[in-house]
This record gives C-alpha cells, structure tokens and sequence, in this order.
C-alpha cells in the first residue's frame, strides 16, 4: 500500500534513541506526536491538544479588522 508522496530519509542515532528527520512536506503540527507501531510500520501522527488553551495556542492570529460593535447598555430588569 504505497501512499502518494514518500520520500527515503536517513535514520540515525541520537544518543541511546534512534531518530529520523522528517522532511518539510511532511512537517506536523504543533510539538507533539503519537507514535505507534502496525505490523512492520511505524506511524507518527499529530498529537491532539490537551486542552482549549492548546487549540488557541496553535490557532493563527486573525489578520482582518472586524467592525465596530455597539455596546448597548443592558435593560433595566425589575426584581
């Protein structure tokens, strides 16, 4: 089952642990990862954020001006 886009990397050491170099096309998200093993392959997918501040934290900043919006005054409420 050969995907679409491989590339061959190097594999080396990295102290006791053996590493590999993932190439910009393949680059994933955030700093994280989840490594896992199918049969003889090795497969590194995107971690998922922890949390909603690791959502926004990996969000892009919105370039674009929004409107001014009018801030009403609340309605008075009788208790």
């Amino acid at each position: 089952m050969a995907e679409e886009h491989e590339r061959h990397v190097k594999v080396f050491r990295n102290g006791r642990n053996q590493a590999v170099r993932i190439p910009r096309e393949f680059e994933l998200p955030g700093d994280e990862a989840v490594m896992r093993k199918e049969g003889s392959r090795l497969v590194i997918s995107p971690a998922r954020p922890k949390s909603l501040l690791g959502v926004l934290a990996r969000l892009k900043p919105i370039k674009e001006d929004f409107p001014p919006i009018a801030d009403k005054p609340p309605r008075g409420v009788k208790i």
